[in-house]
């Protein structure tokens, strides 16, 4: 599996559209950042079909939404089937991972705050 990441943001003040920000690469995950600030990010990926992400963890709350496609996400051993416009939040410090049984594109949030009151 190819992993391609561009750090560059996307730019202000101009209108696009999400689903057409990043393309697919064939056997590759491709993710590009919207915005990264310290506090968090707006990343949006595309999965070649047959791609997965191995288990992993964050220490912050993600919340995902499938923009094109369908996606396989496994979080604590639980599986769900994800379909466009679909949305669901992965919990900080819970083990997840991606399978893309068909290609599929998500929008990805993290905030880094907030945690202070937990």
């Amino acid at each position: 599996m190819k992993r391609k990441h561009e750090n560059s943001e996307v730019e202000k003040s101009k209108s696009h559209v999400i689903v057409e920000i990043i393309e697919y690469i064939p056997n590759a995950v491709v993710s590009k950042t919207i915005i990264k600030k310290t506090t968090g990010n707006v990343t949006v990926s595309s999965f070649a079909a047959g791609e997965e992400v191995a288990i992993k963890t964050s220490p912050f709350d993600t919340y995902i939404q499938i923009i094109d496609g369908s996606a396989e996400l496994t979080i604590d051993n639980k599986n769900f089937i994800l379909k466009l416009g679909d949305g669901i939040i992965i919990p900080a410090f819970a083990k997840h991972c991606f399978n893309a049984n068909v290609q599929f594109k998500m929008l990805s949030t993290v905030i880094k705050s907030g945690y202070e009151d937990n």
